[in-house]
């Protein structure tokens, strides 16, 4: 099987991290049929990239502004039979394409998403900021499996799906995930959750695998490491669920959150009074997030649900 990368980028801003996202997929240990840059509604930045990198394949988002239009344009445009996407301001692994292919040989298998690890702007993880939340980051998080496993769904910024598949159940829907405004407003998401359900709900016996030994590492801003952006950003979580589960349903659209919060989150909160106890301060900052964390994804959900409805009216 042949695999076509795709990255999506919107702002030059972001330059040195697209060099370097760039620079890692060439560097595989076994290299993609072709690398995608998707730009989203930037002819400046469209040039400039065409003229830097004549190797790689540059497009403009012909769809919907945004990252689900992105990625749909990307789908559109490969060739590989399978389709990776790896953000904009990550670093894959060497190794990280060749272990995405290798999930694919498994039965029933059309969508296989990696382990993300942070780098953190500042050097270090914030002591106030728990595993549990690195999804806030856009990285793996403590409650997901150790090794390959089955999982509802794969995180969009380290994943790959069967290309046909993709295509089969019309893409990523626009309206859920990030587009241009939402990154200067709220930091929504969730449009790879809603696809990967909708996908397994439309094809019987598909499934999403995570392996992670495909690796990759995404760079969180100072920005991303205050405690505001960590609050802001599960809000916006909850407000994004809402409207994931009203595209598939309540009973697929939180179960994996269901498990998290009554399982995960409290376990968590008890490890980090423990560890204070200990003589690690930084435990009750952990505690006190995972608490909050969850507070204000759940407010979110209600408050996106209660507009939903209202809107329905």
């Amino acid at each position: 099987m042949n695999t076509s990368v795709v990255i999506c980028v919107y702002t030059d801003e972001r330059w040195e991290d697209i060099r370097q996202a760039v620079e890692s997929v060439e560097n595989q240990t076994r290299p993609a049929h072709e690398l995608i840059l998707v730009v989203d509604h930037n002819p400046d930045l469209h040039l400039k990239l065409k003229h830097e990198y004549p190797q790689v394949i540059v497009v403009e988002n012909t769809h919907e502004q945004g990252l689900s239009g992105g990625k749909n344009t990307g789908v559109a445009t490969a060739n590989g039979e399978i389709v990776a996407f790896l953000d904009d301001d990550a670093v894959a692994d060497p190794g990280w394409l060749e272990a995405l292919e290798e999930g694919f040989q498994e039965t029933g298998v059309v969508g296989v998403g990696g382990r993300t690890d942070p780098i953190w702007a500042s050097g270090r993880r914030p002591r106030w900021f728990p595993y549990e939340f690195d999804w806030t980051v856009g990285c793996t998080y403590r409650g997901m499996p150790a090794v390959r496993a089955p999982i509802r769904n794969v995180m969009g910024g380290n994943a790959a799906f069967l290309r046909d598949a993709v295509s089969e159940v019309g893409g990523f829907h626009s309206g859920i995930g990030r587009s241009v405004q939402g990154r200067k407003s709220r930091p929504l998401g969730c449009e790879e959750t809603e696809f990967c359900i909708r996908l397994s709900q439309r094809k019987p016996g598909s499934v999403m695998l995570f392996e992670p030994r495909a690796v990759i590492g995404h760079k969180v801003s100072k920005q991303r490491e205050r405690f505001a952006y960590f609050r802001s950003r599960c809000y916006a979580e909850g407000l994004s669920k809402a409207l994931v589960t009203r595209e598939v349903g309540t009973q697929d659209g939180l179960s994996s959150e269901r498990a998290h919060a009554i399982k995960t989150l409290p376990l968590g909160a008890l490890r980090g009074v423990g560890e204070a106890v200990r003589g690690d301060l930084g435990g009750l900052g952990r505690a006190a997030a995972i608490v909050v964390g969850l507070v204000w994804t759940t407010w979110g959900y209600v408050v996106g649900s209660v507009r939903l409805k209202v809107a329905r009216s």
